[in-house]
């Protein structure tokens, strides 16, 4: 199988398949989280939309209910980014994390030009964060007191690299605060982290994820270096050719549904880890829209999917009692499609703004 030949759009339906987003299925919230290998969370209301979209009859307290529980935690995870993953996955690959953790760490430190006694930073953090949560203005200040000639920015981020950290839930709303504060991870999930570098684990969680994949993909998905992890799992991989005859990688017996099977409209929340996963992302989103979906500031787009691709962007834009989903095309859509966006959007805006009296779906000029 290794000379046979993926087209594009069976690549887009095998990753749409694996992402839950070809059907809606009926998996716990941690089992979900699991299978997507976490959800990206810089955003507090994004997990609770990307679950949405992707799980059937899910409701706000179902995700609210496992956060309260301490089964599922917000933490520095791949990508040194923000993730809302289970205490399980974190503390099964907070080590195989860490050279990528550090590495960041440094990376900060050395363009801040932040040379500092690093332990002493990290063991005075380390006490005051077990003390009580604690946000970072307050770390920051309490760094600032410990060496006032040492940049902030640098020991700041090495604390929230260097020590596993969750933050703090709230009640209500979407779980977490604006002004977040943190705790030590292991205190607040009442177990240690794994001592095992279960690095190949995570790659094949991430192919049964946002396979079939290449070994460029996998390492823009997680931040680190690959190579010596492909070469040892390759005798369990499953190999195939993209058009551009790149080696993809893949777990045995993973779907790899036909490229005509239909791939209903879904709305993907800011930063959804579809459009950050893979190196070459012509699987999901053309070339010419990229520049409507990674906007400056890192940020990037809500999104619709039209047949299983990026067609548009959307937002909610509120008043005191109104609440109306806007979306925004990035080239002309089917009557039929924007028909069937309408009633998608309608359920996903009551689902956001339950509290609104009134809602409603409108289309934007195209862009």
């Amino acid at each position: 199988m290794a000379n046979h030949i993926l087209t594009l759009r069976e690549l887009n339906r095998a990753t749409l398949a694996r992402q839950m987003l070809l059907e809606r299925e009926a998996l716990s919230v941690p089992t979900a989280i699991e299978r997507l290998v976490g959800l990206q969370a810089q955003l507090a209301p994004a997990p609770y939309v990307g679950l949405w979209t992707r799980l059937r009859d899910f409701k706000r307290e179902d995700l609210a209910d496992q956060i309260e529980n301490r089964k599922v935690v917000k933490a520095t995870f791949i990508r040194a980014t923000l993730h809302l993953v289970t205490a399980e996955d974190y503390l099964r690959f907070r080590t195989a994390l860490q050279p990528l953790l550090v590495g960041a760490s440094s990376e900060i430190a050395k363009r801040r030009g932040g040379d500092f006694d690093l332990d002493k930073v990290l063991k005075a953090a380390r006490k005051f964060i077990g003390e009580k949560p604690r946000s970072f203005a307050e770390i920051s200040d309490m760094l600032t007191e410990l060496l006032p000639d040492v940049d902030v920015g640098a020991m700041r981020y090495s604390v929230r690299t260097h020590i596993p950290l969750v933050q703090v839930p709230i009640s209500g709303g979407w779980s977490y605060s604006n002004k977040p504060e943190f705790t030590l991870a292991e205190e607040w999930i009442g177990r240690k982290a794994s001592p095992k570098d279960d690095l190949p684990e995570l790659v094949k969680r991430y192919l049964a994820a946002f396979g079939p994949a290449s070994m460029t993909d996998a390492q823009t998905w997680l931040g680190m270096k690959l190579k010596d992890t492909f070469e040892k799992l390759k005798p369990e991989l499953q190999s195939y050719r993209g058009e551009g005859r790149v080696e993809l990688f893949d777990l045995p017996g993973a779907p790899l549904p036909a490229e005509d099977v239909p791939a209903p409209v879904r709305f993907l929340p800011e930063y959804d880890n579809l459009l950050l996963s893979h190196s070459n992302r012509t699987r999901v989103i053309a070339d010419e829209h990229r520049s409507k979906v990674y906007l400056p500031g890192l940020r990037v787009a809500a999104t619709i999917l039209v047949d299983g691709f990026v067609r548009g962007a959307w937002k909610i834009e509120k008043t005191k009692t109104a609440a109306a989903l806007v979306i925004e095309p990035f080239d002309k859509l089917t009557r039929k499609d924007r028909a069937v966006l309408i009633e998608e959007g309608e359920r996903l805006v009551r689902f956001v703004e339950p509290n609104a009296k009134s809602f409603e779906v409108r289309f934007a000029e195209m862009a």
